[in-house]
């Protein structure tokens, strides 16, 4: 008999049981006063910057604008620029936080190209280290987060206020 490894992770019970909004995440974060609650970090003009809650490495970001769209070429320029010159203070902000090795920077248009919600547009920005893959994701296909959401949000915070 093979040995085996139980992960406990009490708070997603919350989740799994919890109700489930059929709006737009984005558009109910973008919406909503409670910004701490919904993990907003920073709101810009046309854009805010959010953290995953599903993250693949603590400090994993989104840039969301503010305006429902699939498609970057339905973004207002302006929007686009904004949410560009974001990903540079991002950048700044990820390295001296983490003091990653590098980050990642995409967007996933379509539901094709992997995006988990296709119709309002978003940029992930991803923290990573040299040797970040360990064997969780590679043999479990799970993700081990060590750092509160609550720690990563003032960090990130904190941050992000020193570089704007």
């Amino acid at each position: 008999m093979s040995k085996r490894t139980y992960l406990y992770s009490p708070w997603r019970m919350e989740y799994i049981l919890g109700e489930k909004k059929a709006a737009c995440v984005f558009c109910h974060a973008r919406d909503s006063a409670n910004d701490e609650e919904n993990l907003v970090l920073h709101r810009a003009e046309h854009s805010y910057i959010i953290m995953n809650r599903y993250p693949y490495n603590n400090g994993h970001l989104l840039i969301v604008p503010y305006a429902h769209q699939m498609n970057i070429n339905d973004l207002k320029p302006e929007a686009f620029t904004e949410m560009s010159n974001l990903v540079r203070i991002l950048e700044r902000v990820l390295k001296a936080a983490y003091n990653c090795d590098g980050i990642n920077i995409g967007m996933n248009l379509g539901s094709a190209a992997g995006a988990g919600i296709e119709a309002h547009l978003h940029l992930h920005m991803v923290p990573r280290w040299r040797g970040d893959s360990n064997f969780m994701g590679v043999v479990a296909g799970e993700r081990v987060i060590p750092e509160a959401f609550e720690t990563t949000y003032k960090k990130l915070q904190k941050e992000l206020l020193r570089q704007l």
